[in-house]
């Protein structure tokens, strides 16, 4: 039986064995998936360990995505432009894939909601990791225009000219957000996580129809609650989506099959 598995730490809340153990019985496929707790000082060995005892596949989670970058010997596109990979693949020559699949994951999630993303302007709130990620997949996807909003202006300006050859995109700090005509706002900070909300006007999310939160939780995130105060008719969306969506990707890249997450989501929920 194939073996796949989840690093990070910590690992015990990761809904990742779940997620791909229903994608096998949804494709009547066989697999192992375990989550593997690495010493936040020995990732790669642990890799290696995983890998050498008969390994194909592995996902990635914080705080490793940038030594999985380091560790593959090759590196999709999408993960040379976010920086970081999330999914590694033992391909048939002994050599590891590194890919990102969190941008194309939240594309997907995005499309399944039917949010129209072909020539929209998309404010996105954030410059981290989180945020590199989704950028290429968004302008792939006919995003006509992305403003990058950050409390440090030269992280979102660094991330501007990273993805200038790929379409349009604007850096500005937090205070200095044009108004312009958005059609959805994206949430990459961790603001939720902690109860918090961007330090941003809440005019600027008046005349959005989507804002999306990267963050996901059994309530609806302090951030989708502050949109729906400011904009009753906006179409609210958490990161759970997100997050089943580059599962089913990794498992795409690993197995050649692309799963389908509606009844994986239902459950997940």
């Amino acid at each position: 039986m194939d073996k796949y598995a989840v690093f990070g730490n910590p690992i015990k809340h990761s809904k990742s064995p779940e997620i791909h153990s229903q994608f096998a019985s949804g494709l009547n496929e066989q697999i192992e998936y375990t989550a593997i707790l690495a010493p936040v000082d020995g990732f790669t060995l642990s890799l290696k360990d995983f890998f050498a005892s008969g390994g194909k596949g592995a996902n990635v989670t914080l705080p490793f995505k940038e030594e999985a970058y380091a560790y593959a010997d090759t590196l999709t596109d999408r993960a040379k432009l976010a920086g970081a990979v999330n999914t590694l693949k033992l391909q048939s020559d002994g050599s590891i894939l590194g890919d990102n699949t969190d941008g194309a994951g939240l594309v997907a999630d995005l499309q399944r909601h039917q949010v129209r993303l072909q020539d929209s302007v998309v404010l996105l709130l954030g410059a981290g990791g989180a945020a590199r990620g989704c950028i290429y997949p968004l302008l792939q996807a006919g995003v006509k225009r992305i403003v990058v909003a950050n409390r440090t202006v030269a992280k979102a300006q660094q991330l501007a000219a990273l993805f200038a050859p790929y379409g349009e995109v604007h850096a500005v700090s937090l205070k200095e957000i044009p108004s312009l005509a958005f059609d959805g706002v994206l949430n990459s900070t961790s603001s939720s996580v902690t109860g918090d909300i961007p330090n941003i006007e809440g005019e600027l999310v008046a005349g959005v129809s989507w804002s999306y939160d990267m963050f996901y939780s059994d309530q609806q995130t302090s951030f989708l609650n502050w949109v729906a105060d400011h904009n009753s008719q906006c179409q609210l969306i958490d990161g759970i989506g997100m997050l089943i969506g580059q599962a089913a990707e990794a498992y795409s890249v690993w197995r050649g099959k692309l799963p389908n997450v509606e009844p994986v989501l239902a459950k997940v929920k």
